[in-house]
C-alpha cells in the first residue's frame, strides 16, 4: 500500500508540475507569435500559424492544475484552513474537532465528485465540443470528478494519519529543499 501511495503522490506532483510548466510554455510562445506577427518581416513565416486555441488550452490546463492542487494542498498541508479557535481548545476537543472537519471536507469533496461524475457521463452522451480545440467537453470537466475524489482521498488519508499519530501534515514555509541553514544568532 506504501508503495502504491508514493506512486499516487509522485504522479500527483508531476501532472500539476507538467500542467504548469506546459501552459506557461504556451503562453509565452502564443504571445511571442502575436508579437513577432506584427513584424513585417515575420508576417510571412507566422501569419499562417493559427495560435488560436492557445488561450483556450491553457485556461483547461490551468483548471486541472488547481483541481489537482487542492488535493495536493490537502496531503501537504498548505491548504487554506483557518485553526485558531481550534487550537485553543483542550486536546480531547480539538482532536474531535479536527476529525470531523476533516470528515466534512471529504463528505464536500465526495458530493461533489460524485455530482461531477453524473454531469460529465450526461455530457459524453452528447455531441458537445469545446469551441476552439473542439474537444469533447466532457473530456474537459473530467478534472471535476477525478481532481474532487483525489481531494476527497486526501482528506480521508489526513484524517486516518492524524487519527492515529495526532499529527497533521505541515508545511514549513521557510524551508527550500537543497539548501541547509546553519543556526545563526542575529545580533540586536
Amino acid at each position: 500500500m506504501n508503495i502504491a501511495l508514493r506512486i499516487l503522490d509522485r504522479l500527483e506532483e508531476t501532472l500539476i508540475a507538467f500542467l504548469i510548466a506546459a501552459a506557461t510554455t504556451i503562453i509565452f510562445v502564443a504571445v511571442l507569435h502575436r508579437y513577432l506577427v506584427g513584424i513585417p518581416l515575420f508576417y510571412p513565416l507566422l501569419f499562417p500559424i493559427d495560435m488560436s486555441w492557445a488561450q483556450e488550452l491553457c485556461i483547461y490546463m490551468f483548471v486541472w492544475m488547481a483541481k489537482f492542487g487542492a488535493a495536493y494542498g490537502v496531503r501537504t498541508g498548505i491548504h487554506v484552513g483557518v485553526d485558531v479557535l481550534v487550537n485553543k481548545l483542550e486536546p480531547r476537543w480539538r482532536k474531535v474537532t479536527i476529525l470531523f472537519g476533516l470528515f466534512c471536507g471529504a463528505l464536500f469533496t465526495a458530493v461533489i465528485g460524485t455530482m461531477g461524475a453524473k454531469f460529465v457521463y450526461g455530457l459524453s452522451q452528447t455531441d458537445q465540443v469545446t469551441p476552439d480545440m473542439e474537444l469533447p467537453s466532457w473530456l474537459v470537466y473530467l478534472c471535476i470528478p477525478l481532481g474532487s475524489y483525489l481531494m476527497c482521498f486526501r482528506f480521508l488519508q489526513v484524517a486516518y494519519g492524524f487519527w492515529r499519530s495526532g499529527a497533521l501534515p505541515h508545511h514549513d514555509h521557510a524551508y527550500v529543499e537543497g539548501v541547509e541553514v546553519e543556526d545563526v544568532e542575529i545580533a540586536r
